[in-house]
């Protein structure tokens, strides 16, 4: 009788070991990014390590972001519907003076993920502590809906915004454009097509932007980007977006925002990033580029902080919090606004 052929045990038993090296392997490495970030600033989240890089983990993304927040006491929420736009919800806060200015808020995402809906906490603290009409829009999302299918319904919106400037009690000369990470991407290239179609906009809230695809070619990226947002979720999303991987070019207005060539004419913005955040050099980048084409700007730059840290530690960790006063204060600088930051 053959004896038994030992290769398989052997192969399954050296498989395990190697898999178990691999994850010991991959777990000081990820101690090691942890350690690169100030201990107030660490979570369990940050042990996860995420990344969207194809449909199947794009699914899930997607069911993890539907999660809405509550808004805050004090402030009314409605929502409309935009004509050639999606739906947006307006956050008005109980005894604001009118005409007040307004913020078009866009959610992040990658472009990829993200609804309006989770964005109602943030929306309506914003809309409280400055006494200004908070708009945030829906657009759709790429892969399925590429550029510009998301920049148009943002559009949209500001259109809306400023035909129903009156009824809403706003000043059309005091409308800002502001967004996180994909939503502050958006946001930029809303500015940009406002200023050539010559739609009023005061200023641009620009909160850790996603504004150059060229990021995805960059090899070294400084010790960025391997926290929450990588450079793996990046190229996916950019490639969702443009319907191809970046390549070093893409001709069309407003589809990649750092790739505008003349900046002069722009709102004045605001820049704010963390050090560790894979979109801090891009977005250095676009403000010495803003600077040296006469548009004010103002950047913050907050040590140790990886992408959105302060969605979730703004409550707890003073350094967060003073990261999102300074985003709010410069919004109430920007929009005329003497309102303060509680």
């Amino acid at each position: 009788m053959r004896a038994a052929d030992p290769v398989g045990p052997l192969t399954a038993t050296r498989a395990l070991a190697l898999a178990g090296a691999a994850l010991t392997v991959g777990a000081l490495r990820r101690r090691r990014t942890i350690v690169a970030v100030p201990p107030e600033l660490r979570t369990p989240n940050l042990w996860l390590p995420l990344a969207v890089g194809n449909s199947l983990a794009l699914a899930i993304g997607r069911r993890l972001f539907l999660r809405a927040t509550e808004p805050v006491a004090g402030v009314a929420v409605a929502r409309h519907d935009v004509p050639g736009g999606r739906d947006v919800f307006v956050y008005e806060p109980t005894g604001r003076p009118r005409p007040s200015g307004a913020l078009l808020w866009i959610h992040g995402g990658g472009f990829i993920l993200g609804t309006p809906e989770g964005d109602h906490e943030l929306c309506s603290r914003i809309a409280r502590d400055l006494g200004i009409v908070v708009v945030s829009t829906r657009y759709r999302l790429a892969p399925e809906h590429p550029f510009p299918a998301g920049l148009d319904d943002c559009v949209a919106a500001l259109r809306w915004l400023h035909d129903s400037a009156a009824g809403l009690g706003v000043d059309g000369m005091r409308i800002a454009v502001g967004g996180g990470s994909a939503g502050g991407g958006m946001a930029a290239a809303v500015a940009q097509r406002a200023t050539d179609e010559q739609i009023s906009v005061a200023f641009q809230l620009l909160v850790y932007p996603m504004l150059d695809d060229r990021t995805v070619l960059r090899r070294d990226h400084g010790g960025t980007g391997r926290l929450v947002w990588t450079p793996r979720s990046n190229a996916y999303a950019w490639t969702s977006l443009l319907g191809h991987r970046p390549d070093g070019a893409d001709p069309r207005p407003y589809a990649v925002p750092a790739r505008r060539e003349d900046l002069s004419g722009l709102p004045p913005a605001w820049i704010g990033v963390g050090s560790l955040d894979l979109f801090r050099d891009e977005d250095l980048a676009y403000a010495r580029r803003l600077e040296e084409a006469g548009v004010p700007v103002a950047v913050v730059v907050e040590p140790g902080m990886y992408h959105a840290a302060e969605l979730e530690l703004h409550t707890t960790v003073p350094s967060m919090r003073a990261f999102q006063q300074a985003m709010f204060d410069a919004l109430a600088a920007g929009l005329g606004s003497a309102a303060g930051v509680r």
